[in-house]
């Protein structure tokens, strides 16, 4: 591997000072400072955002089990609940599966809908996990990151009938 010269590594600092976290979650980024640096970097002046930056605020979540009462997931394993409303993934690139979900909770939190099933599809055999699975790999971020994440009571597996491993329940809080 070589090293970079001064004029790429100029380049490279100007990249890597617009990065951003991976949240779609407008409100938990920080604010980008306008303010810049001068540098000279083989004979040219190259302006360098100031690396002043803030990490982003995660929301408190609680441990996990400890959102739900034994029979809330006696009968989430059992299969006897009834999802309020189903959010199908199926045919969705990463982008579409992200607004689908916010909008699915969006609608779930107005209608006051308990439990959603969230399917993402199961991985198929043979495949590498690189091409297929990336939104069941993602979903857990999202939830926990996305707007409703206050709204979450808990997140568990679906049961065979509604699925099994490639679904989620997504239990939301009461009003």
């Amino acid at each position: 591997m070589r090293s970079l010269g001064p004029d790429e590594q100029a380049l490279w600092a100007r990249v890597t000072a617009t990065i951003r976290p991976l949240s779609r979650d407008l409100q938990d980024l920080p604010p980008v400072e306008e303010k810049a640096e001068e540098t000279k970097a083989v004979g040219r002046d190259v302006s360098l955002p100031s690396p002043k930056r803030q990490a982003p605020v995660r929301p408190v979540r609680p441990s996990p089990g400890s959102t739900l009462d034994g029979s809330w997931d006696r009968r989430l394993k059992s299969g006897t609940v009834e999802p309020d409303r189903i959010i199908d993934l199926h045919g969705h690139n990463l982008d579409q599966a992200w607004s689908a979900i916010d909008r699915g909770l969006d609608l779930a939190i107005q209608r006051g809908d308990r439990i959603i099933l969230l399917i993402t599809g199961h991985a198929r055999p043979g495949e590498p996990p690189l091409v297929r699975g990336r939104i069941r790999a993602a979903v857990h971020d999202w939830l926990a990151v996305s707007r409703h994440a206050s709204r979450i009571a808990a997140v568990r597996g679906a049961h065979r009938r509604h699925g099994g491993g490639g679904s989620l329940y997504i239990v939301l809080r009461r009003n």
